[in-house]
């Protein structure tokens, strides 16, 4: 079966003076229509840079310096930029965290939606303005018409980011990055995004990639789920497996860390976990797993040379030499270190 947007060993980096950052290292995965899929890991570890990568908008001096973006079989990095613009917001659409640096201050949001129609439609004016007006409806915001001669800073954050939710799929994209679409937001707003951003993905069988840190976030909305930790995919999952059975001792360490309030666990009045010490320089990794350092099971294989992605099952992958069947260990799975 062929994906909607296939990502094989994508590359970015950074020159710097103390040597190449490898944001974004190796990193393989797959979309698929009407599909949810989370990206999550700690700040810094290349969420937002793999995001950026997929629409070809990677800051100077970053460079993609090889793999694949497969959209709809089209590898999106031989495109020239004349093409790739005809991409962008109209096949492939993106939000990002903080809509208040998305917008622009001097033109009303009914203005900047319609540029968009404008540009990828061929609209006239009017019509573009109809269309601004109907997706701002679309995604809820209240006397669309009115609220169309608004400009940014006449209207709260979950607004503005329902904007930016409407700006990005005037164009009908197949395809949506939401980069932290809620971080800014307190919990009732965000909420309401989410619902929302699900209502779409069901009502136009929208594939939805949600970068976040937030594993609540995932677990709400998500299909499937990738941890990326130093540029690198350390686990893909279903999200029910995910939660229920973290298979890389790095993922296990995400999910002690959030609080649960189901009354056995508040009964059990244990301490949070944190994750021992903290991400490595870019430019200064450790050798094997970039996890080994921060590891309670780590071993002398753990430094010895690259550690590949094993395949456990038809959907789940771990970077991690517990998995190896050639390593003689007990995997966190197998001893029942399930986090609810």
């Amino acid at each position: 079966m062929s994906h909607l947007l296939e990502i094989k060993e994508l590359r970015t980096h950074f020159p710097s003076r103390e040597g190449t950052v490898r944001a974004v290292d190796g990193v393989s995965f797959h979309l698929d229509r009407g599909e949810v899929l989370g990206l999550v890991g700690e700040s810094g570890c290349g969420k937002s840079m793999l995001a950026l990568s997929l629409m070809r908008l990677v800051p100077a001096p970053g460079k993609i310096v090889g793999g694949e973006v497969l959209f709809e079989g089209r590898d999106l990095l031989r495109l020239s930029e004349e093409e790739m613009r005809h991409v962008r917001g109209d096949e492939i659409a993106m939000i990002f965290q903080d809509p208040m640096t998305s917008l622009n201050p001097v033109y009303t949001v009914g203005e900047q939606i319609a540029e968009a129609l404008r540009l990828h439609r061929k609209m006239s004016r009017r019509e573009a303005r109809r269309a601004a007006i109907e997706a701002m409806r679309e995604v809820a915001i209240p006397d669309p018409e009115r609220r169309a001669d608004d400009y940014p800073h006449q209207l709260s954050g979950g607004m503005r980011q329902r904007v930016m939710i409407a700006m990005a799929l005037a164009c009908d994209p197949k395809v949506l990055i939401a980069d932290e679409p809620t971080t800014a937001l307190d919990v009732t707003i965000q909420a309401q995004i989410l619902e929302l951003l699900e209502g779409l993905r069901r009502t136009r069988e929208l594939a939805i990639l949600l970068i976040t840190h937030d594993l609540g976030v995932v677990a709400e909305t998500a299909d499937r789920v990738i941890v990326m930790y130093t540029g690198r995919i350390v686990e893909e999952s279903p999200v029910e497996e995910l939660f229920a059975h973290p298979k890389h001792p790095y993922t296990e360490g995400l999910l002690r860390c959030v609080p649960k309030l189901t009354l056995a666990e508040v009964r059990k009045a244990e301490r949070l976990v944190a994750i021992a010490g903290s991400v490595p320089k870019l430019t200064a990794l450790p050798p094997g797993c970039h996890f080994a350092p921060r590891c309670a099971h780590r071993m002398a294989r753990c430094t010895e040379g690259e550690i590949p992605l094993y395949q456990l099952s038809s959907n789940v992958y771990v970077r991690c030499v517990l998995y190896d069947e050639r390593v003689s260990v007990q995997t966190p799975a197998q001893r029942g270190s399930a986090v609810g």
